[in-house]
This record gives structure tokens, C-alpha cells and sequence, in this order.
């Protein structure tokens, strides 16, 4: 009896779960040894043009001046061409050659070089670029077969799921870390669709482009970032963005992307008050650009966009994600909150322009952001929309965080009556005077807020 006791009381001191993860933990050895093979080490090369002259710039009258200067105390040795490297790390996809990094890894680069594992180098050619999503393609020729990984489904990666990263951080070839799922659809604010996987396994410079795995030896993420300040924090993207990408960066070199063509914000809390909705999911329409498949569609200001093709959308970000992923060309449902009704649109998906064009469009905006604000006219449907009396102003439809109309406590569904005294009938009047302030003009607004007005 005595001998009973002693053993169930051993036996409490285990930690419950404690033996299985030890004896049926991931086996890291294994795994880094047959995956290995196929990370690559990426070092690029380009060459940067020194300025002539540090200053004036271009243009200047006084540049003869500073040439004979400079000519005086240098004579002609100017400054010369100079060459920066960096390094970084890829992996293997196919057996013929074809890599994956980071776009940032290989920007402007003249130069690309590959060295394997076992210790083979080739020159690498720049199949496709999307800067967008930070993903590069590259490929290397070679006869005999490669080293590749497989590439799984990061869809199916769950929070504090083991992973296991493999890079070239400072250089130092071939380093492997381990660590678990912190967290996934993280946005950083690294480019608009972001959707990283955080993980808590050591990612540090030269890591970028690096193959991030789970315990079946599948490609889950590509490592891309880390947080300077903090320790145990490293991004990646997961692999489900480069594989739907994939085709089109080895047939054209680039992505094309569908196009809404709204500009949206975030449903705040107040938002969604003003609204009567019980959550903030989705994404507030505030302009609607011309010529776009929105404005084809029947999409307006103050619509908020709820899903997209049967995809709930939870916020702008997802929005700009589900869309960029559909082709050019495609007819879509959006589904579409509007004077407390939920109804659908059908809209046809157009081709997302280069940065020239979404630069162009913003830059009309109009002269209702000046002071953080954007505001329609008082309509019957406004006026159900923003549960307002109002006969005279304009309503505030949107308010930019930490801007003058934030910091003075106004809100979403205030009507703007007067401004400086200055009546406002219409969206024009109200243009017309805001536009004519000065910087940090002191302004009076008479302001209606529910049956009360307010200065």
C-alpha cells in the first residue's frame, strides 16, 4: 500500500501534456535537413550615380560657381559610380529553376546571384516583380534537376501551430529557427493588402525572402519583416498570395489587379451608431471616382460594402484585398448597406491602374479635406441616413482621425448651417468658403446636431 501511494504521488507532479510534446514534438532536425537543400542565398549588386555636386540643386544659377569650386580643390576627380550589395534569401519552387523572395531583396538591382546549399552559384534573371505584395520571382538555369520545396495551403495555419523558419540572417548561411503562430491577418501598414502571419521564430535582416514551414515541411509563408523595437515578432506572407500571383509573374512579369475604384474608410463605432448597425464590419464608401466600375454600378457616397462575392468583408483592408484578387473583367455581387437596408449590386470588375493614375484621381480631391472632413448635400436620402431635420447645410459624411474637425468633437451626421457667419445652401457654398480660409484661421461653425443647433 505504502508503495502504491509513493507512485501516485510521483505521478502528480508531472505536468499535464508535458510528456507527449516531448516525446511527439515536431522533429526539427529532420525537417531542416531535407528542406534545406532547397533555401538559397541571394546577394544582388547595382550601381548608384553619385550626385555630381552635393548642392545647389539642379537648375541653380550659382552651379558654375560651385563646378569651379569644386574643379579648384578636386580637380577632375569627381565622385565616382558606386556599387551596393545586399544579401537575402529565396527557395527553390520547381525543379527547373524558379525561385521565390522578396521584391525588396532584388530592387533595382543590376546583378542577381544565387548560391546553393551545397555551394553551386548561378546568375539569376528577374522573372516577375509585384512590389504591391513584396514577392519577386526569380530563375536560374541549369541542366540537372533542383532541390524544390512544396508549397502548402496558409488558409489552413492556425494560431500556436509549430513553424519553422530557414534564412541567411547577417549573412550567416543557412540558419534555422523555430517557434509557434503568434497571430494571422496582421496589418502593418507595409502596403495595401496587407495580411501577414506573425510568428514569434527568430526573423532578422537577411532573412527576408525566406521560406517559412509547418511541421509537414510545406511552404506556409515568405518572411519579409520584423519589428525593430520589439523581440519575438516577425512577419511573413503567407504563401496563398504568392501561389495566386504565381502565373502571371512568369507569363507577363507583373500583376494586374482588379479595380473598384472607391475610396473607402473604417466604420468606427460611432459610425456604426449613426448608421444603426450593430457592428462595425465593412467599409464606408466616401467617393465613388468617375468613370469607375463602381459609379457604373450604382455604387454611392455613404454605401457601406459588406462582401464581396459572397466573402464577408470586416474591413477596408479586406475589401482592397477581395477585389485586387478578382479578374479584370468578371461580374461580382457586392453586397451593399444603404438606407438601413441590405441589398445587392452587381458590378463589373475593371483593371487597376499604375500609382500614376490613383495619384491623379486623388488629387481631386475637393476642398472639404482641408479641414478633415467630407460632407454631402442635404437630401431625402441623406436625411433618412443621418436622421436629421435639417432643412439648410450640409452634412458631414466622413471626419479623418487627429484632424481640426476631429479635435473640435464633431461628428458623422452633423449639419453644417453656417461657416464664419457665411450661410451654407449648398456642397458649392460650402467649397467656396473653405477654400478661401487661411492656415490656421480660427473658424466658426453653427452646427445642427439632432433638433439642437450648436456653435
Amino acid at each position: 500500500m505504502k508503495r502504491l501511494i509513493l507512485l501516485l504521488l510521483t505521478a502528480a507532479f508531472f505536468v499535464p501534456g508535458s510528456l507527449p510534446a516531448l516525446a511527439f514534438g515536431p522533429d526539427f532536425v529532420e525537417l531542416a535537413e531535407r528542406l534545406e537543400p532547397a533555401v538559397v542565398n541571394i546577394s544582388t549588386a547595382k550601381t548608384v550615380q553619385p550626385r555630381s555636386m552635393p548642392f545647389p540643386p539642379n537648375g541653380s544659377p550659382h552651379n558654375e560657381f560651385f563646378e569651379e569650386f569644386f574643379k579648384r580643390f578636386f580637380g577632375d576627380q569627381m565622385p565616382m559610380p558606386r556599387q551596393e550589395r545586399s544579401l537575402g534569401t529565396g527557395f527553390i519552387i520547381s525543379k527547373d529553376g524558379y525561385i521565390f523572395t522578396n521584391h525588396h531583396v532584388i530592387k533595382g538591382a543590376d546583378e542577381v546571384q544565387v548560391r546553393l546549399a551545397d555551394g553551386r552559384t548561378f546568375d539569376a534573371e528577374i522573372k516577375g516583380q509585384d512590389p504591391k505584395q513584396d514577392i519577386a520571382l526569380l530563375k536560374i538555369k541549369t541542366k540537372a534537376d533542383l532541390p524544390f520545396v512544396t508549397l502548402g495551403d496558409s488558409s489552413k495555419l492556425k494560431k500556436a501551430e509549430w513553424v519553422l523558419a530557414i534564412g541567411n540572417p547577417f549573412g550567416l548561411g543557412h540558419t534555422v529557427t523555430a517557434g509557434i503562430v503568434s497571430a494571422k491577418g496582421r496589418v502593418i501598414g507595409a502596403g495595401p493588402y496587407d495580411n501577414f502571419i506573425q510568428t514569434d521564430a527568430s526573423i532578422n535582416p537577411g532573412n527576408s525572402g525566406g521560406p517559412l514551414f509547418n511541421t509537414k515541411g510545406e511552404v506556409v509563408g515568405i518572411n519579409t519583416a520584423i519589428i525593430a523595437r520589439g523581440q519575438g515578432i516577425g512577419f511573413a506572407i503567407p504563401i496563398n498570395a504568392a501561389k495566386s500571383i504565381l502565373p502571371q509573374l512568369k507569363e507577363k512579369g507583373r500583376v494586374t489587379r482588379g479595380w473598384l475604384g472607391v475610396q473607402i474608410q473604417t466604420v468606427t463605432e460611432d459610425l456604426a451608431e449613426s448608421f444603426d448597425l450593430d457592428s462595425t464590419d465593412g467599409a464606408l464608401v466616401t467617393r465613388v471616382l468617375e468613370d469607375s466600375p463602381a459609379l457604373k454600378a450604382g455604387v454611392k457616397r455613404g454605401d457601406i460594402i459588406t462582401s464581396v462575392d459572397g466573402t464577408p468583408v470586416k474591413s477596408p483592408n479586406d475589401l482592397a484585398r477581395l477585389i485586387a484578387g478578382k479578374a479584370v473583367g468578371t461580374k461580382i455581387p457586392l453586397t451593399i448597406y444603404r438606407n438601413g437596408k441590405s441589398q445587392k449590386i452587381t458590378v463589373t470588375i475593371g483593371e487597376l491602374q499604375d500609382d500614376t493614375r490613383v495619384a491623379k484621381d486623388q488629387s481631386n480631391e475637393d476642398s472639404s479635406t482641408r479641414l478633415g472632413i467630407q460632407v454631402q448635400s442635404l437630401t431625402p436620402e441623406t436625411r433618412q441616413t443621418f436622421r436629421t431635420d435639417a432643412t439648410t447645410g450640409v452634412v458631414i459624411t466622413t471626419i479623418q482621425p487627429s484632424s481640426a474637425a476631429a479635435q473640435a468633437r464633431l461628428r458623422v451626421g452633423d449639419v453644417i448651417v453656417e461657416i464664419n457667419g457665411g450661410e451654407i445652401k449648398s456642397v458649392q457654398t460650402y467649397q467656396r468658403i473653405v477654400s478661401r480660409l487661411k492656415k490656421g484661421q480660427v473658424i466658426r461653425l453653427l452646427i445642427q446636431r439632432g433638433e439642437s443647433l450648436l456653435k
